[in-house]
């Protein structure tokens, strides 16, 4: 019986013939582009580190329909296919477990501006070129990731929430309008899904079909400011952070920290370590009031930066950003992060920290229902990790690990879809089981 390496092998020489894009068995862009940011995660970085899981070939689609031509001919020949974009992802969700293609999807990176205002682009688009059209056509992007170099068709099937999500939700609350998606059943076709028909291929790692161009709402573009301001306690900070629901315009993005947090953070003011640190992305004209809130909450406001561009950099602060800035400023300590939500991040924040052993750090955001947070402590094994969640819950925190790669939302409907799509279990293998860790993204109040 043949190996899926010598089914890859005889794939690549048919997908050559056919000159579907480019095909490379080059084992340094194999190493490359077998990994993706799984390595934030001190478990994953244990169990899926660089070159322990490698593609056998890497193929790059250069057209929309070399996609459903790729995935005929590793359909007739067994041959399992991983999706991958920019490789942003944390979760280690492009791992391709069982080798096979790589099918790298940056090639694909049109991107239009429709008459009905919204955006039209290939799953390899960067969702910065994509802002960057929009904002030229008078359009602002609902949501966005905190990596904005991420590809849209990489934030759809493996993101979830962003700028924008204080006021939009995720990118299954009715950000994407329709999907072009192939299917894995042989066929070597691919059609336009639209409306509830779009939640199994959602948020699911493409195990349920490939992602070739995906259509996202839009709104008519608002002038934003990069607000930074500075408290000298949580609770000072805290006080005026649950205030902005009350905004007459909602922030595009909330974010603070702690001091310990604050000196990696690579922000274009000067941000004192010594306090703790608010960032808004607010529309212009509620500015003022946002100041005149940060002045009577006992805070300081210590920059107003009106260059959009200055609100992509706040942006890059934000979510499990700050978590990545504090393992780079400190090498020499392993540290981790999960993923919460709920009122007691705000009021009980001792009870919080005290779940991990010390210290305990707190990056905070905000969602349309409250506040969600990374939970940043020093690594202990896995198991330590794993033990802190019932405690969490216990205080009525809602709780997601990103240290799996299972698809967690869903579950069934995408179990289901897979079925007809997927006949043969070969996208993106390893990714998709019956009993996944609890998916609590709706408790931690992202949705």
């Amino acid at each position: 019986m043949s190996t899926v390496a010598e089914r890859s092998a005889a794939a690549a020489a048919e997908l050559e013939r056919l000159g579907v894009g480019s095909v490379s068995a080059d084992a340094v862009l194999i190493m490359k582009v077998s990994s993706d940011w799984s390595r934030m995660s001190p478990v994953l970085q244990e169990k899926v580190p660089p070159g322990r899981y490698l593609a056998d070939v890497v193929v790059r689609p250069a057209l929309p329909e070399h996609v459903p031509a790729v995935l005929k001919v590793a359909f007739e020949h067994d041959v399992p296919v991983t999706p991958r974009g920019a490789g942003t992802g944390n979760y280690g969700q492009a791992t391709p477990f069982d080798g096979g293609i790589l099918l790298d999807l940056r090639g694909l990176d049109t991107i239009a501006v429709n008459p009905s205002g919204t955006v039209t682009a290939g799953a390899g688009a960067r969702m910065t070129a994509m802002d960057k059209v929009a904002r030229a056509a008078g359009r602002d992007i609902w949501i966005f990731p905190s990596t904005k170099s991420s590809t849209i068709g990489g934030f759809v099937g493996g993101g979830s929430a962003g700028t924008g999500t204080i006021e939009k939700g995720t990118t299954s609350d009715g950000y994407v309008v329709a999907a072009t998606v192939a299917p894995m059943d042989g066929s070597g076709t691919m059609a336009t899904v639209r409306g509830e028909d779009l939640t199994p291929y959602i948020h699911t790692y493409g195990v349920t079909g490939i992602l070739v161009d995906v259509e996202v709402r839009t709104d008519p573009a608002r002038d934003w400011a990069a607000v930074y301001a500075a408290f000298p306690s949580y609770e000072e900070l805290v006080a005026v952070h649950r205030t902005l629901l009350d905004l007459p315009q909602l922030p595009r993005l909330a974010s603070a920290d702690e001091p310990a947090l604050v000196p990696t953070l690579p922000a274009p003011v000067a941000l004192d370590p010594a306090r703790y640190s608010l960032r808004v992305i607010a529309e212009a004209s509620t500015v003022d009031e946002l100041a005149r809130r940060v002045h009577s909450g006992g805070g300081e406001v210590v920059a107003v930066l009106a260059d959009y561009t200055e609100t992509d950099r706040l942006s890059g602060m934000s979510y499990n950003h700050p978590v990545w800035f504090l393992q780079r400023a400190h090498p020499d300590r392993s540290w981790f992060h999960m993923e919460t939500g709920g009122a007691p991040l705000w009021d009980h924040p001792d009870a919080v920290r005290a779940v991990y052993d010390g210290p305990v750090h707190l990056h905070l955001e905000l969602f349309r229902h409250g506040p969600g947070a990374m939970v940043v402590a020093g690594y202990r094994g896995e198991e330590a990790v794993l033990a802190g969640i019932p405690e969490l819950e216990g205080l009525g925190i809602g709780v997601h690990s990103p240290h799996q790669w299972y698809v967690d939302r869903n579950v069934g409907l995408a179990i289901e879809t897979a079925r007809r799509t997927d006949p043969k279990g070969l996208l993106n293998p390893g990714k998709l089981t019956s009993t996944p860790p609890v998916d609590t993204r709706v408790n931690i109040g992202v949705r």
